[in-house]
């Protein structure tokens, strides 16, 4: 009975020796002749052997990178994956604003880098409303109302008071009328003092003469104001 299978017996016996299981191989060896990590006869995918090693494939850099524009090619373990570009770059060769192929709009070179372009800081205005403020942003600006008005449209105008809110004194006064209250409590001051400097009052006397001077020179510059308002007109 047992002649049959000696033979067999002894065959395998010779072979077992030089057989070497796949989960006995080193890392990245999908066969080998031992469980050196030189021992590799074929290897994982990702790898490709070496002297008899597996070696991770830098598959960036080669026809292996399918990365679009603009992302770029990040190596991993036995593969790679496909980074989004900084902000700043339109196009790159790796992370951040160091690596850009050129700048994105809003973005500058400066030395070795894409930065941000501060459009609030140049001659030409960002903002065309002289009642909007300019807020400098990444890669932009926004221009923003000043206090005291409010967006309408395209342009930012005056707050007006809540329906229903107590109007100020002067709130309805045109420029004219409010020349003529001025003028008139000057005139109110004046003859005040000019009461009390009569008495012989040196004190309220300097006070009176500084007053007539004060109002004087404000009407002298008040008419240089209209001459040369006029005169540019005419040109």
């Amino acid at each position: 009975m047992l002649r049959w299978w000696l033979p067999w017996l002894l065959g395998l016996a010779l072979v077992l020796p030089g057989l070497t299981l796949e989960n006995s191989c080193s890392e990245h060896c999908k066969a080998c002749g031992g469980p050196e990590r030189d021992q590799c006869l074929q290897c994982q995918p990702g790898f490709s052997l070496h002297d008899n090693m597996c070696v991770d494939i830098d598959e960036c850099g080669t026809e292996l990178d399918t990365c679009p524009s603009d992302m770029y090619c990040f190596n991993t373990h036995s593969s790679y994956e496909c980074r989004s570009c900084d902000r700043a770059c339109v196009g790159c060769m790796g992370g951040g604003p160091a690596r850009c192929k050129k700048c994105a709009p809003g973005y500058t070179w400066s030395g070795v880098k894409c930065v941000d372009v501060d459009e609030c800081s140049e001659e030409v205005l960002a903002c065309s409303d002289i009642n909007a403020l300019c807020v400098n942003t990444e890669g932009s600006f926004r221009c923003e109302c000043a206090p005291g008005f409010t967006h309408s449209g395209s342009v930012c105008v005056r707050n007006q008071p809540a329906e229903g809110q107590a109007r100020g004194l002067l709130d309805d006064l045109q420029d004219e009328e409010v020349e003529v209250l001025k003028q008139m409590f000057f005139g109110v001051v004046l003859c005040a003092l000019a009461t009390l400097a009569a008495k012989g009052d040196m004190v309220f006397t300097s006070m009176f003469m500084g007053a007539v001077a004060a109002m004087v020179g404000y009407w002298l510059s008040d008419k240089s104001d209209n001459v040369l308002g006029s005169f540019v007109k005419g040109r």
